[in-house]
């Protein structure tokens, strides 16, 4: 272990409170760090899980970045979305890094996407750079294969996840987003193809997928415009092929793109602002789609696609 850590702390068991209340099974063998990473003179915190057979084989790993909402925090992601569970029992890498909270009186973390949101965006802080020295960090310091990293979020972090697939196209393999949308003021001139799936419900209000005013009183772009400029970017057939259409959800797949590369759209017709398949992150939140799985459904996705 080097210095990038300012501490750390490994668990047997499932070691997080948020699991044991909700009477999740604890996994055995598993390892947790959670730990620190200096940028732009901001202390940057996450939490890093390494699967039970990491230390027993000798191999590369698949590093999925999963990045909270709008207020969350690598625990809430990590619990919520079971994702921990799926890194353990498919063997992958996770890592939930942390946005920089406010300083208001709830601390409030969030992502600068660009054009959203809150105190990192208000600040210009720069995430980017943060997920950047993250990866390269992670990659130097475990056995973690470079062409394999993917980058996953919900709401603000999913606005994040567009956000480094136009900006490190050179690290991330793929993203998926969920409940988001793309928000950069910037361009997006990625240096190569990136595949992107994007999971999102009728009902959401909160980041409406036919675009409009949400939470926070920003506008979000519609997220049609948004999969059809990276139709665009990925050289796919601009109008996408229909391969599931049911009473739960939509499957939409955009055609003949780049090889190698892809674009897919879950709509589902239930829940709204909400992880399908997870847990509500707080009462009163939306309850989540029970049409999908997003969580096995994103690492389908990745499993598919890596970098040149």
């Amino acid at each position: 272990m080097t210095q990038v850590f300012k501490w750390c702390l490994m668990v047997a068991l499932c070691g997080i409170n948020a699991c044991q209340e909700r009477n999740e099974p604890p996994a055995q063998h598993q390892y947790r760090f959670m730990g620190s990473l200096p940028v732009d003179g901001r202390n940057r915190t996450f939490v890093l899980n390494l699967p039970p057979d990491y230390y027993e084989k000798k191999r590369t790993y698949a590093l999925v970045i999963g990045l909270h909402g709008f207020g969350g925090n690598a625990l809430q992601f990590e619990a919520d979305y079971q994702f921990t569970r799926k890194a353990n029992q498919d063997s992958f890498v996770a890592v939930y890094p942390e946005g920089v909270a406010s300083d208001g009186p709830l601390g409030l973390r969030t992502w600068n996407a660009g054009g959203c949101c809150g105190y990192a965006q208000e600040n210009q802080v720069d995430d980017t750079k943060f997920i950047r020295t993250l990866i390269d960090r992670l990659v130097a310091d475990y056995q973690i294969d470079r062409k394999r990293v993917y980058v996953t979020g919900m709401s603000n972090g999913g606005m994040m996840a567009y956000r480094l697939a136009c900006e490190l196209s050179d690290k991330v393999a793929a993203i998926a987003a969920v409940s988001s949308t793309l928000i950069s003021e910037m361009p997006c001139q990625p240096g190569r193809a990136v595949p992107v799936l994007h999971i999102h419900s009728l009902l959401d209000t909160k980041v409406p997928y036919a675009g409009g005013i949400g939470l926070g009183g920003y506008r979000y772009p519609p997220v049609d415009s948004v999969l059809n400029v990276w139709a665009s970017i990925n050289a796919c057939q601009p109008s996408p092929v229909t391969r599931v259409d049911t009473t739960g959800y939509t499957l939409r797949e955009w055609t003949t793109c780049t090889p190698k590369t892809g674009i897919q759209l879950y709509l589902t017709r239930d829940g709204g602002h909400s992880w399908p398949g997870g847990v509500p992150s707080r009462p009163g939140a939306d309850v989540p789609s029970s049409a999908l799985k997003a969580t096995d459904i994103i690492w389908d996705f990745f499993t598919r696609y890596q970098l040149p």
